[in-house]
């Protein structure tokens, strides 16, 4: 049986669909070919720049001793975006934040773990890192995720007077680079509670029928493993990271 991840909130809002059904394919889909890297590394760039002060050129070289090379560049991509946001900014203080959980029904509890607050002048403010290359949250899933983290956030004296801001590292069209968009949470439309419900009751019902769906499954071999994964697009590869 192919093991089926909880996704965090962030992934849940991605992966919701109209119909259970369809949830649960993309569910069963990405436990069956799980992705093969994630972004954490650069969460270590943006500490060791904004707290450490380690030079942006001694980061790069630290990237660089990634093995895999469409990993290295791949991070490599998005590091100079990061340099260039956070440039002159020089926190008061820098906060890891410990996993949270959030009920989706069903007594179905999705992670949700913030990678960094920190304050400047007495304003504190919360980045999402959203690292997807292509189709980024938009629309009804935006919604969503920002009435999520709404939740959250004010359920937390750690989170609840922070300023909430996407940084969106997508790129605008297809073999086009990288480009920051920085996404105020505030200016995000809210969805009414009743459709919130909804929305995450289907996300469910969707979850246990992945679950379902895979029971008796048995796992891939090694060998098939490798061969899905060398066929796997790019943009699959961090639907989970």
């Amino acid at each position: 049986m192919a093991d089926l991840r909880i996704p965090s909130v962030q992934h849940l809002a991605r992966n919701w669909r109209s119909n259970p059904i369809l949830i649960a394919r993309m569910l069963v889909r990405l436990a069956e070919n799980p992705p093969i890297f994630n972004y954490n590394p650069l969460f270590g760039a943006v500490r060791d720049l904004l707290v450490l002060g380690v030079p942006y050129e001694q980061v790069v070289e630290g990237i660089k001793k990634i093995k895999r090379a469409d990993v290295r560049e791949n991070l490599l991509g998005v590091l100079p975006l990061i340099r260039d946001h956070f440039a002159g900014v020089t926190p008061d203080f820098f906060q890891a934040i410990e996993r949270r959980y959030y009920p989706v029904g069903r007594g179905l509890m999705v992670p949700f773990e913030p990678p960094m607050i920190y304050g400047v002048g007495g304003q504190l403010y919360f980045p999402w890192f959203s690292f997807w290359r292509q189709n980024p949250l938009a629309d009804e899933r935006l919604s969503l995720f920002a009435a999520i983290v709404d939740d959250v956030m004010m359920q937390d004296p750690d989170l609840d007077s922070a300023r909430f801001e996407i940084l969106d590292f997508s790129c605008l069209g297809p073999k086009q680079p990288r480009v920051l968009r920085v996404i105020d949470a505030r200016e995000i439309p809210r969805i009414r509670e009743g459709r919130k419900t909804e929305m995450l009751e289907a996300f469910a019902e969707g979850y246990f029928l992945a679950v379902e769906t895979l029971k008796g499954q048995p796992k891939a071999s090694r060998d098939e493993r490798d061969s899905n994964e060398s066929g796997r697009d790019e943009d699959q590869l961090r639907l989970f990271d």
